[in-house]
């Protein structure tokens, strides 16, 4: 333990002593300084508490694509890109070639087998499932349902609460607990209520953020690293083993509940009825013709399942969301056009329907701004299978590892013009006045290719659901002096929260 100890304090002091190397800026640009047998690892720590603003200046002067030499003989060599030809490339064209491989897995290992982390046969039959469940009309009806109700009775309420008092309140915290009691009513048919008054801590929220944390800093360290201190159990990784730990007992516990209660009910899932049904329960009753390599017989399966699908719609959601009510606290114009569309559409009277919402053509483009500035996931990772080479004329090998940076992609002049950090919601106004639609593979908030979110329209009504009820009822103002900035991990999440007092709001 002291010796692991001794090596990072070691590092942490070779990088103070060359401090005016290794952080510095070519006459004509950014760089990382690569050194000798460390390559440019110690100039990535030095600049890690700004990295980032330090990526986009690098992915501007790098022409969208960079090379990063790690150490020596411990994989960390990565190719770094936001050139969407690239991104086109390696997500559609030539999807084959690129996978989440063996080193991701190795990274998000705490997720297991599923559709997150999988590639080939069983991703393509675990994707298949998803998409028969998410877009059967009984589940989409359960969806809103869910939506609905636990906007009224749980967010509404709470939101209501907070007025009447006059608190500052962490509206990331708010919006993270109704995004993760709605997913796991979703998944599992049970209710956490987390978003209550006492905003009691969750277990298993808790161990979904040490994970985020913990996956970016896999993507820092050498592998050998932090695979002894997974081992040892200290640091970061003590947290990562916990966190998994918990994953295991909590899904455990789903899981046989479930297996009970449709034992008890000797239903069989009739996917042609209608019926309003959680995923888990349809996951255990899944047809293994159609799905061959799949086993709801085996709780890993189900486990993975459920962690895949908390994964993809707690956290995202709930950060798209806060930064979205950031933003808007920011450009008060552009929280009047939105509460004009409101009124035009005439919500209070028809309803928040998905016909009335696809009408909120503003506020639709305003939730694309945000996510463009602010993906809710910071960055994509794949490995390449076999060496090719991208339009953009750099070569990769094989098991190459590629990241592609969402947040240095949305602030790309070369992508998104001169005004590319302005905050501009009709950037996504057509001049007819409809949605101006972009290619995924220059707004990859939802993924592109093969891979694109399943979810992404759920997602969006939920967005939209949310903000119409807070823009229409209340005002948001943000506390003054806080810091607002993004933290470091795999979810785009505001590194302090987001305080703020909320006040009723009696004419519209």
């Amino acid at each position: 333990m002291a010796s692991i100890y001794l090596l990072e304090v070691s590092i942490a002091i070779l990088c103070f002593l060359i401090t005016d190397y290794l952080f510095f800026k070519k006459p004509h640009g950014p760089s990382l300084r690569k050194w000798p047998v460390l390559g440019m690892l110690p100039s990535l720590l030095m600049v890690l508490h700004r990295m980032y603003e330090y990526g986009i200046e690098i992915m501007e002067f790098s022409d969208l694509t960079f090379q990063f030499k790690g150490p020596w003989f411990v994989g960390m060599d990565m190719l770094f890109t936001v050139d969407p030809a690239n991104i086109h490339h390696i997500m559609s064209s030539n999807f084959p070639n690129y996978i989440k491989g063996p080193d991701f897995q190795d990274v998000f290992d705490v997720f297991g087998d599923g559709i997150i982390t999988t590639d080939s046969e069983l991703w393509k039959d675990l994707r298949k499932s998803y998409q028969a469940m998410v877009h059967h009309q009984g589940f989409q009806r359960f969806s809103m349902s869910t939506m609905t109700s636990k906007l009224k009775d749980g967010l509404v309420p709470l939101l209501d609460h907070f007025a009447e008092e006059g608190t500052t309140v962490n509206l990331q915290d708010v919006f993270g607990r109704f995004t993760f009691d709605t997913i796991l009513i979703l998944i599992t048919g049970s209710d956490p209520r987390s978003l209550s008054i006492e905003m009691h801590e969750d277990e298993l929220a808790r161990a979904l953020d040490d994970v985020g944390e913990g996956i970016l800093y896999r993507h820092i360290k050498p592998k050998f690293l932090w695979k002894l201190q997974n081992w040892m159990r200290i640091g970061q990784e003590k947290k990562m083993v916990e966190a998994d730990a918990t994953f295991d007992r909590v899904c455990s516990k789903y899981i046989s509940a479930k297996r009970e209660e449709i034992i008890r009910s000797q239903g069989i899932l009739d996917i042609s009825n209608g019926e309003s049904e959680d995923l888990l329960s349809s996951f255990i009753k899944l047809d293994t013709t159609k799905y061959k390599l799949l086993n709801p017989s085996n709780d890993k399966f189900l486990r993975d399942t459920i962690l895949a699908f908390i994964l993809a719609g707690r956290d995202t959601t709930a950060s798209a969301l806060s930064w979205f009510l950031w933003l808007l606290s920011e450009n008060p114009q552009v929280v009047a056009k939105i509460r004009q569309e409101i009124i035009d559409t005439d919500l209070s009277r028809t309803g928040n329907g998905q016909e009335n919402l696809d009408k909120l053509v503003y506020l639709h483009g305003a939730l694309n701004e945000a996510m463009r500035l602010y993906p809710p996931v910071s960055f994509g990772r794949k490995s390449s299978v076999e060496s090719d080479v991208l339009p953009s004329g750099h070569r990769v090998d094989a098991n190459s590892m590629i990241i592609i940076s969402l947040y240095a992609l949305g602030r790309m002049k070369a992508v998104w013009g001169e005004d590319a950090l302005k905050f501009k919601p009709e950037r996504w106004i057509s001049e007819n006045g409809g949605l101006k639609q972009e290619p995924s593979f220059k707004f990859l908030a939802f993924n592109s290719g093969p891979r694109i979110c399943l979810g992404k329209n759920l997602a969006m009504t939920q967005m939209k659901t949310v903000a119409v009820e807070i823009l229409h009822n209340y005002d948001i103002k943000v506390t003054k002096g806080q810091k607002i900035e993004p933290v470091l991990g795999f979810i785009l999440s505001m590194k302090h929260g987001l305080k703020v007092t909320i006040t009723k709001r009696y004419s519209t």
